[in-house]
């Protein structure tokens, strides 16, 4: 498990290289996907992470969620001043604040 620093910058340096994912979906426990996370820029920053996140917890619980914040660095605090700016991001703080918990499936490239 990484150390987060306290730039999302330096933080996604030491992540996993997202090279053939192709998007990442999120499902809820009756097996619906409630958001998708695509390989493209603007959207690359929270697929690096929702990936680290699977690998480090299986599951997108609040203990995940909390780490996930952390990683997040400076972008946690712009998401909780201005809600809806970083969707990503107010999932995870959806989920802390008593939501439901999610499965992360990663989609590899070319599927």
């Amino acid at each position: 498990m990484i150390q987060p620093r306290t730039s999302f910058k330096d933080n996604l340096q030491q992540l996993p290289p997202i090279d053939g994912v192709q998007r990442i979906d999120l499902v809820d426990q009756a097996g619906a996907v409630v958001a998708s996370i695509e390989n493209m820029p603007g959207k690359q920053g929270s697929l690096a992470v929702y990936q680290y996140l699977k690998q480090q917890f299986a599951v997108l619980d609040a203990k995940a969620a909390e780490h996930g914040l952390v990683v997040f660095a400076e972008h946690t605090a712009d998401a909780r001043n201005r809600p809806g700016a970083h969707p990503n991001i107010d999932r995870l703080l959806a989920i802390i604040a008593g939501g439901a918990a999610l499965n992360i499936n990663i989609i590899a490239a070319g599927r």
